[in-house]
C-alpha cells in the first residue's frame, strides 16, 4: 500500500473503496490464511468494510492489534448468546417516523444515512432497518415539520451509519433547514469519518460546521491511541480551531482497551487532537459482540484506576444506556 499516495486522495474515492473482502484484508496483513473462512462466515451477518487510511494504521502480522481486532470478522460473532439481540437500546419503539430516534428530553436523533466508512464490530446498530429510514425528500420534510412542531426540541443529533458519508453540498442545505427552525440551538454530529479517513475534514466542511447558527459538537468515536495519527490530529484540530467543540466517545473492549494504561494513553492523545473525553461506553448487548464484554464491576475498577493518574477533564464518564431511562445511566468509580 502507499501510504503517501492516501493523502492526495479525495475522500469520496477512499470511501467508495474500502475493503470489504475477508480474504484481501487478510492477505495484505498478512494474517494466516485459516482465518478467511471463519471471517466469511461472519461478514455474511455484518458486512467487513475497512478504509484504507485506517488500515495503514493496523500492524501487519500482528493478531492482536487493537485497530485489527476492532474490525476483523471473527467466528465468535456467529454464537448465539443468551442476552444478546438486535436491538439492544430499543431505538425501534422510540422511532416514530422514517429516520427519527426520539428517546430523550430536548434532543432528536437523525438517521442520516446508513451508509459507514467502517464496520466495527461491536456496534450496536449492526442490525438496525436502515431501509426501512431512508431519509428521502418526503422523510426529510416529515422530520422537519416534527421539529418544528416540538418547542422543546432544542438540539438535533446527526446520526447514523455516519453522517458525514453525505456530501458538503447536501449537508450544508440539510443544516440551513435546521437553522431556519428558530428554538434549535445545537447541532450535534456523531461521526468516525475524521478519524478512519481524516481526508473528509474538507474546507467546505470546516466553514459549514464553523459559520452554523447553531452551536456544533462533533463527537469522534475512538477506542484507543493508535487511532490517532497525525493527519487526524491536523484534522481535528482544524475543526475546533473553528469553533466545533470535539467530544470523544469510546467503548470499552476486551482485548482492545480493557487496561488503565491503553485508557491513559487514549486520553492524552485525545488531548493532542482537541478532543476531550466524554463517554466510555460499557458494553451494548448486541447479537454478535458478546465476546468484547467486560463485567460492569472490572469496568468501573479501572475508571477509578484512571480517575488516580489523570486530571478530571480527562477522565470519560464510565456508563451505559438502559432502555426507557430518561438519559444514559453513569456507573460510579471503584476507588477499591
Amino acid at each position: 500500500m502507499n501510504v503517501p499516495a492516501l493523502a492526495l486522495d479525495s475522500w469520496q474515492n477512499l470511501l467508495s473503496n474500502t475493503i470489504d473482502d475477508p480474504a484481501e484484508l487478510i492477505r495484505l496483513l498478512e494474517l494466516p490464511e485459516t482465518l478467511i473462512e471463519p471471517a466469511r462466515r461472519a461478514a455474511n451477518g455484518f458486512p467487513l468494510r475497512v478504509p484504507a487510511p485506517y488500515l495503514a494504521r493496523i500492524k501487519k502480522g500482528d493478531l492482536q492489534d487493537p485497530l485489527l481486532r476492532q474490525v476483523l470478522p471473527l467466528g465468535e460473532e456467529t454464537q448465539k448468546v443468551p442476552g444478546y439481540i438486535s436491538d439492544p437500546l430499543a431505538e425501534a419503539a422510540a422511532n416514530p417516523h422514517e429516520g427519527i430516534v426520539h428517546k430523550y428530553n430536548g434532543r432528536v436523533l437523525v438517521i442520516l444515512t446508513g451508509a459507514c466508512a467502517i464496520n466495527c464490530r461491536y456496534c450496536f446498530r449492526r442490525h438496525f432497518p436502515y431501509e426501512d429510514n431512508r431519509l428521502g425528500p418526503q422523510q426529510w420534510q416529515q422530520l422537519i415539520d416534527y421539529l418544528r412542531s416540538d418547542s422543546s426540541i432544542e438540539e438535533v443529533i446527526l446520526s447514523g451509519g455516519d453522517p458525514l458519508a453525505v456530501p458538503d453540498a447536501r449537508l450544508a442545505k440539510l443544516v440551513a433547514e435546521l437553522e431556519a427552525i428558530p428554538h434549535l440551538q445545537r447541532l450535534r454530529i456523531h461521526s468516525r469519518l475524521p478519524v478512519v479517513i481524516p481526508q473528509r475534514v474538507t474546507e467546505s466542511l470546516i466553514e459549514l460546521l464553523g459559520n452554523s447558527r447553531l452551536k456544533t459538537v462533533l463527537v469522534s468515536h475512538i477506542n484507543h491511541a493508535n487511532e490517532i495519527d497525525t493527519q487526524v490530529i491536523r484534522s481535528l484540530s482544524r475543526l475546533n480551531q473553528a469553533g466545533v467543540t470535539l467530544l470523544n466517545q469510546a467503548v470499552l473492549l476486551k482485548g482492545i482497551n480493557d487496561s488503565v494504561a491503553t485508557l491513559k494513553a487514549l486520553s492524552e492523545r485525545l488531548f493532542e487532537a482537541d478532543v476531550l473525553p466524554y463517554y466510555l461506553f460499557v458494553l451494548d448487548p448486541v447479537d454478535g459482540a458478546a465476546h468484547f464484554d467486560i463485567p460492569d464491576a472490572d469496568a468501573q475498577k479501572l475508571i477509578g484506576q484512571l480517575q488516580s493518574q489523570l486530571p478530571g477533564y480527562l477522565v470519560p464518564k464510565l456508563a451505559r444506556e438502559i432502555p426507557g431511562r430518561p438519559s444514559k445511566t453513569v456507573l460510579p468509580p471503584s476507588l477499591s
